[in-house]
């Protein structure tokens, strides 16, 4: 044993009763990235996704943490352009694409990363759209001040049954607020939107076309060789998954009614991969392991294997979990 990294999980039903825990999961913890799927049920439920025309591959990419690769940097400029905006208008800053192949062929172009190469420019443009059909202007959509990002902090509220206020408020790495709940609320969260318990008519709807979107457009929530592209790639609307920074990771089952959140002490992404993968793997058995494809993407995930740079077996990553 090498490393080790410690964390908090929980398992929850669709009426928030713990189904399984480990680990404070009353302790408050950011979302960061997680809440991308709940911050976008505002445009469709609003009905401004319709009016303007959004694809489901735009949706996806409004609850996207994605690489920066072409067709994620593509797709975020036709959503600004259906609004008549362009990259100027997002707020989330500019980083080189996390898809470090991507950044070499800008490099190799003598080209820089503006803000459609940002992880988090699908969520971003989703709400510059939402301004606009609104009829809002969407400068300053970043403060918790700004009428759309009222209204986005409103169903955060009502989905994790948690005040969302200034006691509780952070600035994530995009510039959004991001509101610290317990690691429970969190995973109640997802437990409502995988199965629409709980929530109005229209909500529903709306979270059932956001998990359809992500579904069938599973690259455009991550990328190449990313964690959430390969499971939901492969279990489609049997499971939603979604990766934040600093080790928080958040799915759903919705056939199973559950809603899961991890949180690594350390924000080791590495350790919540595996141990999602592991959760998937005990609670999700019915649903999820019904081919040899299947249990194989479950297992290599929930135990990675750690390779050196002459591509020789050195360890691997593995999930303990206690019942």
């Amino acid at each position: 044993m090498e490393s080790r990294h410690l964390g908090c999980a929980v398992v929850v039903d669709a009426d928030g009763n713990i189904v399984w825990a480990s680990g404070d999961v009353d302790a408050a913890v950011f979302p960061r990235s997680t809440v991308k799927a709940l911050l976008a049920i505002e445009l469709v439920e609003s009905g401004a996704a319709d009016r303007l025309g959004l694809s489901a591959e735009a949706l996806a990419l409004a609850c996207a943490s994605h690489g920066g690769e072409e067709a994620h940097t593509r797709l975020a400029a036709s959503m600004l352009e259906t609004v008549n905006r362009d990259a100027t208008s997002l707020e989330c800053g500019t980083h080189w694409p996390t898809y470090e192949p991507a950044g070499r062929i800008l490099a190799a172009h003598h080209q820089q990363a503006c803000a459609l190469h940002n992880n988090c420019s699908g969520k971003h443009a989703g709400m510059v759209c939402l301004s606009c059909d609104q009829g809002v202007d969407p400068t300053g959509y970043i403060d918790p001040a700004h009428e759309i990002q009222r209204r986005v902090t409103a169903v955060l509220e009502t989905m994790t049954g948690t005040p969302h206020d200034a006691d509780n408020r952070g600035i994530d790495g995009c510039s959004m607020p991001t509101y610290a709940v317990p690691l429970q609320a969190l995973a109640l969260a997802f437990a409502r939107f995988g199965t629409g318990h709980g929530l109005s008519a229209g909500r529903a709807k709306a979270t059932a076309r956001l998990r359809q979107a992500v579904a069938d457009n599973p690259f455009m929530v991550a990328g190449s060789g990313r964690y959430d592209t390969t499971v939901m790639e492969q279990f489609g609307t049997r499971a939603f998954v979604k990766m934040g920074a600093e080790g928080v990771m958040v799915a759903a089952l919705p056939e199973q009614g559950l809603g899961f959140a991890i949180k690594t002490d350390d924000g080791a992404n590495r350790a919540a991969e595996v141990a999602m993968s592991a959760l998937l793997r005990k609670f999700g058995s019915d649903t999820l392991l019904r081919t040899a494809e299947d249990r194989q993407v479950l297992d290599s995930t929930a135990r990675q294997t750690l390779r050196n740079w002459n591509g020789m077996t050195v360890g691997d990553i593995r999930a303990a979990l206690t019942d």
